[in-house]
């Protein structure tokens, strides 16, 4: 009867024990992903505010309506260029009177304006290397009187999201060695627990691979379980905060998301594994008389 009783203590300590694990697990994963996920996120913001650069094209007061066709359908097919809106001259009255708010052209015999080419970029060319040097090309057409853009406005843009991005490239390194840290010091608790059944298996023959197998075996699930715990708690903040936060669905990429996912679930895996073969090694390698 003593006997039972004790082997089910050590059933619900040992069951305690994977449970303080794989909880300990899922949270380090559960920051390591939602630090991910803002990562993703603010990827995507930049690039968003990236696609939104762009520069306007004036054209000469002749030019014909033939060439202006050409000159647009040739910004299209080229690399930079993401979309591109022709305003004619009369359109260009229009959006002046909308700004100003009153019919300027009352004063006037003739529409000074000229018309123009809004050219929006791709993210990978917003930045001013490469409008200086699509300025450049594109400035050497006779149809073309002035290209403007906000050169300080596109440099600041530029300096923020690389200062940024450096950043949380630092943090999310420094976040990373102290979750393996963390995951590490668990799994070795836990088999710490069990060096006496390591060593005792050892005398008796059994080889490293032997000793080692069942132990990753368990720990890659354990990996697993506390990944899927991550990944669930990663969703519910993301609805709780879509309650309060609607913006946040117009930003929501599901191939962002399956992504991050992913990560989690090798990372989970993966730590899990290699802090698991680690720790029996460790007990593997240590004496006897050391284990007390």
């Amino acid at each position: 009867m003593a006997k039972h009783a004790e082997e089910n203590f050590q059933k619900r300590r040992l069951r305690g024990s994977y449970i303080s694990v794989i909880l300990s697990v899922s949270l380090v994963l559960f920051t390591l992903g939602l630090l991910g996920l803002v990562m993703l996120y603010a990827q995507k913001l930049s690039t968003q505010v990236k696609e939104n650069i762009g520069f306007t094209i004036y054209l000469e007061d002749d030019v014909k309506e033939v060439d202006v066709q050409r000159l647009q359908k040739a910004i299209d097919i080229s690399p930079y260029a993401l979309t591109t809106e022709y305003i004619s001259k009369e359109d260009a009255v229009g959006l002046l009177k909308e700004d100003l708010g009153e019919d300027f052209m009352q004063y006037l015999d003739y529409n000074p304006l000229l018309a123009s080419i809004e050219v929006k970029l791709r993210a990978d060319y917003a930045h001013p290397d490469s409008l200086a040097n699509i300025k450049a090309q594109l400035s050497r057409s006779s149809k073309i009187k002035e290209i403007f853009y906000e050169e300080s406005l596109v440099k600041i843009v530029q300096e923020n999201i690389q200062r940024i991005g450096a950043l949380m490239g630092g943090f999310s390194l420094l976040l990373l060695i102290v979750a393996i840290a963390l995951i590490n010091n668990s799994i070795r608790l836990s088999i710490y627990s069990k060096r006496f059944l390591i060593k005792s298996m050892q005398l008796v023959g059994a080889t490293q691979g032997f000793i080692r197998k069942p132990f990753v075996q368990r720990g890659i699930v354990h990996g697993i379980y506390s990944a899927l715990i991550a990944i669930l708690l990663i969703m519910g903040l993301m609805y709780y905060s879509q309650q309060y936060l609607p913006d946040l669905i117009q930003i929501q990429d599901i191939e962002i998301l399956a992504y991050l996912f992913v990560i989690v679930l090798v990372l989970g895996i993966v730590i899990s594994w290699v802090s698991t073969s680690l720790a029996v090694r460790k007990f593997i390698r240590t004496r006897s008389d050391k284990l007390y």
